[in-house]
């Protein structure tokens, strides 16, 4: 009986995390077959100057406070201690090396299967993990060797149309967006004046 645990790994910038991600993320810890999600906080790329983007540490932070009450779900700052600019598939050697007895899986939605192929090293990503693809609104279609692969599994999780960008908009604009944010979210990011 194999015990090893069955890792999802879900990235982002999570600038700022909201409800949409802890729906997707809860959805995969209690509706498939993964062990555990790992909300993977990707680093700030210093190839891109991004003004909005809140430092990597706030942002690990935030997601550390809203994952506290899921025990399936849990932060990582992994991509934080490698260098830059980072690949997924350096993240998912850097990951087997140092756990070698779980097993990584991906996650990802709709949008980002489409344009999978373009991923550095993306045929053995597929050859060598399994993905999760969870449902997204999106323009284009999944390439035609992606539809039936045996290592992709679509996840019937509910569509979340909440973004980041709008929720920042929002903040800024002085406008009322509790309802998106997970409470310890929301108390971090008012407390930080973040986002004004």
């Amino acid at each position: 009986m194999n015990t090893s645990k069955k890792i999802g790994l879900y990235f982002g910038t999570f600038n700022p995390i909201h409800i949409g991600h802890l729906i997707l993320a809860n959805h995969m810890a209690e509706h498939s077959d993964l062990t555990e999600i790992w909300m993977v906080v990707t680093p700030h790329n210093p190839f891109k100057k991004k003004k909005s983007l809140l430092d990597n540490h706030h942002r690990y932070e935030m997601v550390y406070r809203v994952t506290e009450s899921y025990p399936k779900i849990r932060p990582s700052d992994i991509e934080f201690k490698l260098p830059q600019p980072n690949y997924t598939s350096h993240t998912l050697a850097y990951l087997e090396e140092k756990h070698p007895s779980y097993q990584f899986n991906l996650i990802m939605g709709e949008d980002n299967l489409k344009s999978f192929h373009k991923w550095k090293n993306y045929e053995a990503i597929l050859e060598n993990y399994q993905i999760y693809v969870y449902p997204r609104i999106s323009e284009g279609s999944i390439p035609e060797n992606f539809i039936d692969h045996p290592h992709i599994h679509r996840i019937e999780a509910p569509i979340m149309e909440i973004s980041s960008t709008a929720i920042r908009k929002g903040i800024k604009e002085g406008k009322n967006v509790t309802p998106l944010l997970p409470k310890e979210v929301w108390k971090y990011i008012d407390e930080m004046n973040f986002y004004k």
